[in-house]
């Protein structure tokens, strides 16, 4: 049994959101050969996807052929559109959201849905995540590592955690806009520097910000192993014992106290990393992720675990889908096994 908590798809069209919308910024795409389409923002090539980012049948197929059972699905964070108007956001989130949903019914034994939202605005935000959960029947929400100038220990993201919290919601965080990008230009450094920075960051903010102290019922997992923040743990604990009138002036409470309160995806692509994160936060808050379908994942998802001599079957189990059952709301889901 594999649940692939890590996947991202996008619907095969969508509208011209700059002419909609009436100013620019937003993906459009360019089928310009069969099964495989450029991803475009205001004429610059973003990147290029294939069928499999939009077509579930082709998704099942290759799911059947790496031993994946069921695929969580989530928007390409670029389609977050935070700094645009927010009521567009609101009416793009929707239409992406109503997608997955879709996708959902209609293979329900092989998918389970987590929408976006405009996190912007939060009023919207909260009545978006409603019918998410309520509705269109998602697990929960993926959001980006920040919400434009907000780290996520803004006090004006704590009446979506709230509504998150009260509703069972998961949230699974995703690195986006990555900082410092304009100074990576070369080497894909954005994404192999910038992505496991922004994960830090989040980790965080979370923290020393006191989200997860205040809502302590919130479940949160955060992609590409926690990105640097495992390993430099020691340096932020450090740092909070030495200069706590800089880093504790929001929850005096020890960073590594926290250890084990949220989760983590598995995609470490290292053996020694995956042993580490797993010791550092426990067997039960490793998820199987796999960032399918983006050159950047595991391509055949759970093979690092699998592979992996130092794991029990038990354990295996836990992270290969017991522990994602956990975390999406296993009462919800317990007919999948």
């Amino acid at each position: 049994m594999k649940i692939d908590l890590h996947t991202h798809i996008l619907p095969e069209n969508w509208p011209d959101l700059k002419e909609k919308y009436g100013y620019g910024g937003f993906v459009k795409l360019d089928h310009y050969k069969p099964c495989c389409a450029k991803m475009m923002i205001d004429g610059k090539f973003f990147r290029e996807i294939q069928s499999n980012c939009w077509d579930p049948v082709k998704r099942i197929s290759e799911c059947n052929s790496s031993g994946v059972n069921v695929q969580v699905l989530s928007t390409v964070p670029v389609m977050f559109s935070y700094w645009a108007k927010s009521h567009d956001t609101l009416d793009l989130s929707k239409y992406l959201n109503d997608h997955i949903a879709g996708v959902v019914k209609d293979y329900p034994d092989r998918f389970i849905g987590l929408g976006t939202l405009p996190m912007q605005s939060p009023d919207l935000a909260v009545n978006e995540l409603a019918r998410c959960v309520n509705d269109l029947g998602l697990a929960g929400i993926e959001i980006g590592s920040h919400v434009n100038d907000w780290n996520l220990n803004d006090e004006n993201l704590f009446p979506v955690y709230e509504a998150a919290e009260d509703l069972g919601a998961a949230i699974f965080v995703h690195p986006w806009d990555m900082m410092g990008k304009e100074k990576m230009p070369k080497y894909w450094l954005p994404w192999l520097v910038g992505m496991p920075a922004e994960t830090s960051l989040a980790i965080c903010s979370m923290i020393f910000g006191g989200v997860f102290k205040r809502f302590k019922k919130l479940k949160v997992c955060f992609a590409h192993g926690g990105g640097s923040f495992p390993f430099t743990i020691g340096r932020i604990e450090h740092g909070f014992n030495v200069r706590p009138d800089l880093v504790a002036v929001d929850n005096n409470e020890n960073p590594r106290d926290y250890l084990g309160k949220f989760f983590l995806d598995s995609l470490v692509h290292d053996k020694h990393a995956l042993k580490f994160i797993i010791d550092l936060i426990g067997e039960d808050k490793v998820i199987l992720g796999s960032d399918y379908p983006f050159p950047l994942g595991e391509h055949v998802p759970g093979k690092l675990i699998e592979s992996s001599d130092f794991l029990t079957d038990i354990i295996k189990e836990k992270l290969l889908w017991k522990n994602s059952l956990e975390f999406l709301g296993k009462e919800k889901f317990a007919t999948m096994i």
